[in-house]
């Protein structure tokens, strides 16, 4: 028992130090991208390396410790807004999802890249990731589960074979349940156009073409939402 006070000052010094490690590794990511160096974070620190290296065995650790966080911090962000809208309010739980991911992307852009940018040369992302990204995801399925079951969302597309198997597969997940494949084909088309129009928004893609960048989001937004049949064909 005498040690418990000792075990409590060193498991704090520890997190303090991570977070530090983590702060400045993130300056880093906004200067230079995803090449970290242990070393030059060591160097920030006013540490010697293999001091960093108690913490993170490796740059690919840190890269992954960096990647949950920011998929964490988006998947609170994407939930807590969500959740102040009616449960019954389909179109507005979207629109409000969305919003939440470009307010969260333009707060942190170059986290945004790290997650959904181009795939960092040589790092391949663990298991320990999936979760922390399915955070977003799983909002969006409670959406479409919520649809289907109340009869608001009754594509009648024609799946090619190939597309419904892997539909099927994918919604064999228990996280899926009770969504049709037609459903789940719409919902994976709408959340891919809502990065796809965020990360052109964010790496320059629409410049000299949009002048009002939150008004386009909100229009593909809403375009999603009609697509997805969540609302009438009358563009709100």
């Amino acid at each position: 028992m005498s040690d418990t006070p000792a075990v409590g000052v060193r498991a704090r010094a520890r997190a303090e130090m991570t977070n530090e490690i983590k702060r400045i590794a993130r300056v880093h990511l906004a200067a230079d991208g995803p090449n970290l160096s242990l070393r030059a974070v060591a160097r920030d620190l006013g540490v010697v390396s293999s001091a960093v290296y108690r913490y993170f065995d490796s740059r690919d650790a840190l890269l992954t410790a960096l990647i949950i966080d920011g998929y964490d911090s988006l998947g609170s962000a994407v939930e807590v807004d969500e959740a102040r809208v009616p449960r019954r309010d389909l179109t507005g739980r979207w629109m409000a999802v969305g919003r939440s991911v470009r307010t969260w992307a333009l707060a942190r852009p170059h986290e945004y890249a790290l997650l959904y940018g181009s795939p960092v040369p040589g790092y391949a992302a663990p298991e320990d990731t999936i979760g922390p990204a399915s955070r977003p995801v799983w909002v969006l399925t409670a959406i479409l589960r919520d649809g289907a079951a109340r009869g608001v969302l009754v594509p009648s597309d024609r799946l090619p074979r190939a597309v419904r198997a892997d539909l099927e597969r994918i919604g064999a997940d228990p996280g899926f349940a009770g969504i049709p494949a037609a459903v789940l084909s719409r919902g994976m088309t709408a959340w891919a156009q809502l990065f796809g129009s965020l990360s052109f928004e964010l790496f320059g893609r629409l410049t000299n073409a949009v002048t009002d960048y939150e008004a386009y989001f909100d229009h593909q937004l809403r375009s999603m939402a009609h697509y997805l049949g969540l609302c009438g064909p009358a563009l709100a």
